[in-house]
């Protein structure tokens, strides 16, 4: 199942180390068949506020997103962007094809009315 780096990009500043680390990490994300779908350009905010850019990164698989994120390639290439970009990173897994929302409603719905039985089974006859 696929996976994906997500990051949130503010305040960003076109300090030299950016740009090296630009340079440089396609070839940390070869190694685990990474590759960018969004890199950078402003989002159109339709609900909300969203300060900055984003980059979304896909992975065969969470293994190797984690795997690149901890490689010593990554690691020696991270503080060229944190030393000058607030951000915030994601690790997340994709869904499958066959995925349905329907389906998560039916479970949420379902662990809910479970919460609630256990709390009133739990409930003493004072309470009552």
């Amino acid at each position: 199942m696929p996976a994906y780096g997500f990051a949130h990009l503010r305040d960003r500043d076109h300090h030299p180390d950016i740009l090296e680390y630009l340079e440089r990490i396609q070839g940390t994300l070869e190694p685990f068949h990474g590759r960018f779908l969004v890199h950078g350009p402003p989002a159109e905010v339709v609900e909300g506020d969203w300060p900055g850019s984003m980059v979304l990164i896909e992975f065969p698989g969470l293994a190797e997103a984690r795997a690149w994120y901890a490689s010593d390639a990554y690691q020696e290439i991270l503080r060229l962007r944190t030393d000058h970009i607030d951000a915030d990173v994601v690790l997340v897994e994709g869904l499958g094809p066959g995925y349905d929302p329907r389906e998560r409603a039916a479970k949420l719905r379902a662990e809910a009315a479970g919460a609630r039985s256990q709390r009133a089974a739990q409930a003493s006859p004072a309470d009552l």
